[in-house]
Parts: structure tokens; sequence; C-alpha cells
């Protein structure tokens, strides 16, 4: 499959490894994520796809013994460079994650929330306005429009995942992270979130971590194939089940190991 399309890369990532303590859990990634595919990383549990994921954004400042080595951009500027808001940063790159966690507060405040401290709205009609637009470009607007100030944590667990990706585009973010978003759904809620996934993309960049090789195969056009803590194998989603290069690919994708 020749790859005429030109591509948009958002991020970049080079040599990048991850030390938690004296533990490498990350060796040597590099990898780029455009705008115009939706990226997929799989590879068994434990292999280090969740770890690389929360480099892009910074997730793992979190974590008192995490270092990371390397380069990550986005749009070409180093985003581990000192002067680099991490606020900002995460409101560019948004994380969506395993399990569905919206605010304790209502449906309206939970997707106003991030434009309000981030003064992207700062009316009433521009919030409203905000929070209509991020609902159906999640897919929930119909089902919520008219319960908006019920609490957020009395929907049904694919509604808060909805809920969750609203929150995500809210701020106007440049790439959405995912990490496992379907795992504690139910199959018919897992429809609705690859749907949507299909909806955004292009819009934004997007990189789905999933352990389902049948997600990857239906919502990504790139497949990023991780094993111990390295990336085995990168290409078009078609290539890579279809025929991978690499031997270790082949024997995961079969369903050899895994």
């Amino acid at each position: 499959m020749s790859d005429t399309q030109t591509v948009t890369n958002k991020m970049s990532a080079r040599g990048v490894n991850v030390f938690y303590g004296e533990k490498q859990a990350i060796n040597n990634v590099s990898i780029d994520v455009d705008l115009e595919n939706v990226t997929a990383f799989i590879g068994p549990s434990g292999c280090g796809k969740s770890t690389f994921l929360r480099t892009l954004n910074r997730m793992n400042d979190t974590v008192a013994s995490a270092r990371v080595e390397g380069e990550i951009t986005l749009d070409g500027e180093d985003i581990y460079a000192s002067g680099m808001d991490v606020v900002q940063l995460r409101a560019r790159v948004g994380m969506v994650f395993q399990k569905p966690n919206p605010f304790p507060k209502s449906i309206y405040e939970n997707v106003a929330y991030g434009p309000r401290i981030h003064g992207l709205a700062t009316s009433k009609a521009d919030l409203d306005a905000v929070v209509e637009r991020s609902l159906r470009q999640a897919g929930l607007w119909e089902e919520v429009k008219d319960r908006l100030n019920e609490s957020g944590t009395a929907l049904s667990g694919g509604q808060q995942q909805r809920l969750c990706i609203g929150r995500a585009i809210a701020v106007d973010p440049e790439v959405i992270l995912m990490d496992e978003p379907c795992s504690a759904l139910d199959p018919i809620a897992t429809a609705k979130i690859e749907e949507l996934i299909h909806d955004l993309r292009g819009r934004y960049a997007i990189v789905i971590v999933t352990h389902n090789m049948q997600q990857a195969a239906r919502v990504s056009q790139r497949t990023a194939f991780f094993h111990l803590g390295t990336l085995v194998e990168y290409g078009a989603t078609s290539d890579i089940f279809t025929n991978p290069k690499q031997e270790r690919t082949k024997d995961y994708i079969t369903g050899r190991y895994g």
C-alpha cells in the first residue's frame, strides 16, 4: 500500500527512554504521530505502550521515580524544555483514561471547567456554545441536552467516557491520547466510542492504546507494536496485520503470545 497522502506530523519522539528508578520501562523509542491518521499502540500487557503514551503529555511527571530521556516535540517544540508550561501542554495534548473519570460535578460543569480555567470562554453564552459543541463532537449532546445540570457520575459507563472525551475536546486540543478507552465498556458503548474516534480523525491527532487487536484494526490507520519496552514495528495498520516485517509482530498478531 503506497502512502501517497502528505501527512502533517504533530508530535515526534526521538530516542526516548523511560526509567522508574533503576528499572528501564521504555527503550530507545522513536515515532511520529500525524494529524491525518489515527495511531494505535498495541502489544502485550506491561510492554510499555501506556508508559510511552504518558510521555506525550508528561503524565509521567506525576510519578516521583520516573525519568524521561530523549526528545519529544509538539509542532517542533520540545515538550520537556524547562520553559514548557505543563498545564498548557496538557490542554493541547488531552488524555482520556481507561476508566471513565468524570468530575463529581454536573454534566455542564464537566465540560465548561477546562475552557473556564484556560480563559477560552468568559461569558455564559460562550460557555454554553463550547459545551454544546464539545458534547455534539463527543456524540453525547442528544442524550444529555435536557439534563445538563445532573451529575456526570450518574451517566452510564459509555456515556461517562464520551463525557470525558467531550471534556478533553472542550479546551481545543491538538492531540488526544486515549489509554484503552473502551476496556471498561460493553460492546455497544465500545462501538459508539470507535465511531466517535472515526468522526474525530483529521480534526485532532489521535493516539489510542488498546490491547484489543480487532479494535486497532478497526479504528487506526497506523499501528505501533510494542514488546518489552521497545518499539518492534510501526507502519500502516493494514501492513502490520497482514504482512508484518518482524517475526515478533507476526507471533503476537497470530496469537502465539500476549
